[in-house]
């Protein structure tokens, strides 16, 4: 009879097949998955495993092709991720291995295939001798698809390496203080108080860091709505917009919603429209502004196609715009390693494509002397700078107005934040104004 140990580890075999068999996403998966493992403990050790595995997962598959005679058979495939939820946990989390061989030997009958616990014991006992084989090919030796290393390898020639690397890092846990209910500062003292140690980021007025993250109810004031989860490069998006107190701001793609609290936060009286073409995810944003208490009369939550604004464009123009694109995700795959399995190459020209439309579509909707902040959390030029050069191009009355080196590299008319700089994430920023 398998035990509590064995069935947590058939648990993560299942969520990684889920995600790299099925193609569904980690965070939609676990979200199902965590509510069943009733022990706090068990449900980190849960997660910590299946974000290892994803992190490493070429890494730990080039391991197993070499120890293995043959590859499993595909009767066989949830074996296959049990294993790599063995090596993430000897190699990447550093269980000892009587902690973890034999519950993830034992697996095996949970997920329905008894004959090869001897195979899992034997492979595993094997892992915890010996380190992992090396690989000569970057893309393996960084846990990358090809495709992917190619890119960074042309885009950022001398920050290629780091970039991987940080890819296979964990995130910490920032946060952002509801300036409604008191400064970053009095909510860092509630955090040490709570025994968090909470560092402030002056480049990131409002800002908070967590390096060892813990669970968002852990937060003293989280149900108060005296702080939200924001990463610090999403953050300095809005502050590269600049928003005044009563200007009129369109968030033009708001879902999750921390830039669209930003602002409100920030505006005053001004006007604030958060758009999201997705319904599910713009709920996501009614939500924190009520948790935040910043629902108010003068901020509306539309689910309305920002490329589109014949279906939702009143006539009154904006002061200012945020887009924050929809694209590759590529600066956020320390938060969803899964990214990196999920996306292809031929994603890109499409998502470029609608960055293209989005700016053109919004550009029309500013007042003279407005500005439009373009920005995505991806790493790639192709979404990036030589977006924003193509649009300056069918657009030469565009003035790109200068961002300083908080936002990162100098990356054509924007600027580059690469992932784990100041430990953020992977952003981009173009902020660009119409003549008066």
């Amino acid at each position: 009879m398998s035990g509590p140990g064995s069935a947590l580890r058939a648990e993560a075999a299942r969520v990684l097949q889920a995600v790299l068999a099925e193609g569904r996403s980690l965070k939609a998966v676990l979200g199902r998955s965590l509510p069943g493992v009733a022990d706090p403990r068990d449900r980190a050790l849960l997660e910590a495993i299946c974000f290892d595995a994803l992190r490493h997962r070429r890494r730990y598959e080039f391991a197993l092709s070499g120890w293995l005679a043959r590859p499993l058979p595909r009767r066989d495939q949830a074996v296959h991720f049990l294993l790599l939820a063995g090596l993430a946990q000897l190699k990447g989390l550093g269980l000892a291995p009587h902690a973890a061989v034999g519950a993830t030997a034992e697996a095996a009958r949970d997920l329905g295939r008894s004959g090869l616990v001897g195979l899992v014991n034997a492979l595993l006992r094997r892992a915890s001798r010996e380190a992992l084989p090396e690989s000569e090919d970057p893309a393996v030796a960084g846990s990358h698809p090809d495709w992917l290393v190619a890119r960074l390898r042309a885009d950022w020639p001398a920050q290629a390496a780091a970039i991987l690397a940080a890819n296979n890092q964990a995130a910490p846990l920032w946060l952002r203080a509801n300036p409604r209910q008191g400064s970053a500062a009095a909510l860092q003292a509630r955090l040490h108080e709570a025994g968090l140690d909470a560092a402030l980021v002056p480049e990131v007025p409002g800002a908070l860091r967590l390096d060892t993250p813990v669970p968002v109810e852990a937060l003293p004031g989280w149900e108060q709505g005296a702080l939200s989860v924001q990463d610090g490069a999403a953050q300095l998006a809005v502050l590269a917009l600049d928003p005044r107190p009563g200007e009129r701001v369109l968030d033009a793609c708001a879902a999750p919603g921390g830039k669209a609290a930003q602002l409100v936060a920030a505006l005053g009286n001004g006007e604030v429209l958060a758009l999201d073409v997705d319904a599910r995810r713009l709920a996501k944003v009614s939500q924190l502004l009520h948790r935040l208490h910043l629902e108010a009369p003068n901020v509306q939550v539309r689910v309305a196609d920002a490329a589109a604004p014949e279906g939702w464009f009143d006539g009154r123009a904006f002061d200012a715009i945020i887009l924050d694109a929809p694209c590759s995700a590529t600066g956020i795959i320390r938060r969803q390693p899964d990214i990196k399995w999920h996306r292809r190459e031929a994603d890109i020209e499409a998502l470029a494509a609608l960055q293209a439309r989005l700016l053109d579509a919004l550009w029309t909707l500013l007042k003279p002397g407005g500005r439009l902040l373009y920005a995505t959390c991806s790493v790639l030029v192709q979404e990036n700078a030589a977006q924003v050069q193509a649009f300056l191009e069918r657009h030469p009355e565009a003035v790109v107005r200068p961002l300083d080196e908080r936002f990162g590299h100098a990356s054509g008319a924007g600027r580059q934040r690469l992932p784990g700089e100041g430990g953020m994430d992977g952003f981009f920023y173009a902020l660009l104004a119409r003549p008066a």
